[in-house]
């Protein structure tokens, strides 16, 4: 065996279905917010709509694409995603998860259907071009 490869060993501590999940995000791929620059946009396709994510710093987001939520820009707290229950991947949208955002005009916290696909469209200090955001 190479001792150079990693897996994952599950947590002893968490149950099979929770440390599955973990093991999906990694193979799905999704990004990390700490380690994207404020200004930063990201497209984020869910099942039934498209956000448009313009990072602006410690957990904040100007974000829009939603007709009830944020049909406008507006400033919310990105806390991460779900995999549809209580457990939250902190700082962290994830293909097949759902994005997890508080609305400054909402009590609880706006959950999204099932992420298909998250892009890049402008990475702050860097020439990118527009496409899909670096599998984690």
């Amino acid at each position: 065996m190479d001792p150079f490869i990693t897996h994952f060993r599950p947590h002893p501590n968490l149950s099979d279905v929770v440390n599955r999940h973990i093991v999906q995000s990694e193979i799905e791929g999704g990004v990390s917010l700490q380690d994207l620059a404020p200004e930063t946009t990201l497209l984020v396709q869910t099942q039934h709509s498209c956000y448009r994510v313009v990072l602006q710093g410690d957990g904040q987001a100007l974000i829009s694409g939603h007709p009830e939520y944020c049909p406008e820009p507006v400033l919310v707290t990105l806390e991460g995603c779900t995999w549809g229950g209580s457990m939250l991947k902190p700082r962290y949208i994830g293909r097949g998860m759902h994005l997890e955002f508080r609305h400054p005009g909402y009590s609880a916290p706006i959950v999204t259907s099932q992420i298909q696909e998250i892009q890049s469209l402008y990475e702050a200090g860097k020439s990118s071009q527009r496409g899909s955001v670096g599998v984690s």
